[in-house]
């Protein structure tokens, strides 16, 4: 065993008790067998409208007063509210985009609530399989995933700029 000093950015590492091949060995970059390995079983995740959760409010099917939805079209904004959709105790829902005040408004029958866009994490959207003209759309509201708003029968033709309204034009991907 030897001792190895490492200047990192104007400050000295020192690995003690480290063997030199255990620092190469890090220091290496791993085949592309080894990230496939590793990528694989993360990448199946199962889609949106099959969850448990999202199944029971597909399976009521898209509401009467939806919008239409257009498939491989992209609209802006409306200027009035986008309506017609319901969220995931299957209560109707509108998205209104206040965009002069930087905030979104939910609106149910019981309540609006009125978000700052600055506040929302981000937003995931996926088409319904039976119906690719509408998405399941999901706004996080808080720091985890467990305060996903979820709205489903959005039209296709609004989700990109409903994406770029929140999270602005240049969001990232993850």
């Amino acid at each position: 065993k030897q001792w190895y000093q490492r200047r990192v950015r104007d400050s000295k590492m020192m690995l003690v008790g480290t063997m030199m091949s255990d620092i190469v060995a890090v220091n290496t970059k791993p085949s592309t067998s080894e990230i496939a390995e590793s990528t694989g079983s993360s990448s199946k995740r199962e889609p949106l409208c099959k969850q448990k959760l999202h199944v029971k409010v597909l399976e009521k099917g898209k509401p009467e007063d939806a919008m239409p939805g257009m498939k491989g079209v992209k609209h802006s904004l409306p200027t009035t509210p986008i309506n017609g959709m319901v969220n995931k105790t299957g209560g109707k829902v509108r998205l209104t985009f206040k965009l002069e005040e930087d905030s979104l408004w939910i609106g149910t029958k019981a309540r609006t609530e009125k978000v700052n866009m600055s506040s929302i994490r981000t937003v995931v959207s996926e088409p319904i399989e039976d119906s690719p003209e509408y998405h399941i759309m999901g706004i996080q509201l808080g720091p985890t995933e467990l305060s996903m708003y979820w709205v489903y029968w959005v039209p296709a033709q609004y989700v990109d700029a409903v994406k770029d309204a929140i999270l602005g034009k240049w969001q990232p991907f993850f």
